[in-house]
């Protein structure tokens, strides 16, 4: 029963779970840092007088029971402790009902936070999160090979993402369809990082590359992800290029490095190892024990008969 598992993802999921753990130790962190002055008890936005307004099933979160600021820092704390620890590898040592309910808790507490968060929290990266997090619950650990059905809602995921961008821009400014858009953006984006000078007095026709390459990349490489193997790595590879241009020259928090997450789990072991030392997948291979559909069966059937 191989169709149910994809051993030749090991390494893309390993980036990914602890890629994705280490950004949700950074949500939490954030969070603890920073809720008091705005959705605090005194904060901007009360959570208090918003849970009061809104129902459990509008916005789903633990704080419904009970609010204090004491429970909200306890809450963001603890989020970040066990995310500190699924990245450092807890969840691969534990067995796989425990690793699930590990990334389970995790989306439970930070889903809690994003729902009261309000404004602070209405932007597209915490969702991006929360639906990664929730695709890591079923991703499981090194007890069970990366099973291919998850692992194709993680590319259908990567796939809306950037070809959703893509179709925004086509749909928006006309500036994205005469390639000027990059004329201005730069100057213009709500988070500029410190690279983003020297990007926008770039040469005007290196702009209009940028914008053509960007359309390419969100409105025609997406559908590269679902093609057999090595066309879907290539795909991701050129996604997460473009990703790695978009972090240097400004700021969208941790969306970008999410969509490079995603990405890198398309990309199969051989692709990897081809990157490597000759050594690398013998070794990697080696030291792996994947338990899948057809190692577990067979130990199932003499557990009954005996």
């Amino acid at each position: 029963m191989t169709w149910f598992s994809a051993p030749e993802y090991w390494v893309g999921r390993l980036v990914l779970e602890r890629g994705a753990a280490a950004i949700y130790l950074l949500a939490f962190v954030a969070a603890a840092a920073q809720f008091r002055a705005l959705i605090g008890e005194h904060g901007m936005l009360p959570i208090p007088r918003f849970v009061a307004a809104q129902s459990f099933w509008r916005t789903p979160s633990i704080f419904h029971l009970r609010y204090s600021d004491r429970l909200f820092a306890a809450v963001a704390w603890f989020g970040a402790a066990l995310s500190a620890a699924v990245a450092a590898g807890v969840a691969d040592a534990a067995p796989l009902w425990a690793a699930m309910a590990m990334w389970l808790v995790l989306w439970v507490l930070y889903l809690s936070i994003v729902n009261v968060g309000q404004t602070w929290y209405s932007f597209g990266w915490e969702s991006l999160l929360l639906e990664t997090g929730f695709l890591m619950i079923f991703l499981g650990n090194n007890d069970v090979a990366p099973p291919v059905l998850t692992l194709w809602m993680v590319r259908l995921l990567l796939f809306r993402v950037e070809f959703g961008a893509g179709l925004i821009k086509m749909r928006g400014d006309p500036c994205w369809r005469d390639l000027t858009c990059l004329y201005y953006h730069h100057e213009t984006q709500p988070m500029p990082g410190p690279l983003s000078w020297f990007f926008h007095h770039l040469p005007k026709p290196l702009h209009r590359v940028e914008v053509a390459g960007n359309h390419f990349a969100q409105l025609i490489v997406p559908f590269g992800l679902f093609a057999p193997q090595p066309v879907a790595s290539v795909a991701a590879a050129i996604i997460v290029i473009t990703q790695l241009w978009l972090v240097a020259s400004g700021n969208f928090a941790w969306l970008n490095w999410v969509t490079i997450l995603l990405a890198c789990s398309a990309i199969d072991d051989a692709s990897v190892a081809s990157l490597l030392p000759g050594g690398w997948s013998r070794r990697t291979t080696a030291r792996r024990r994947p338990r899948g559909l057809r190692s577990w069966l067979p130990r199932c059937r003499r557990r009954c008969c005996s």
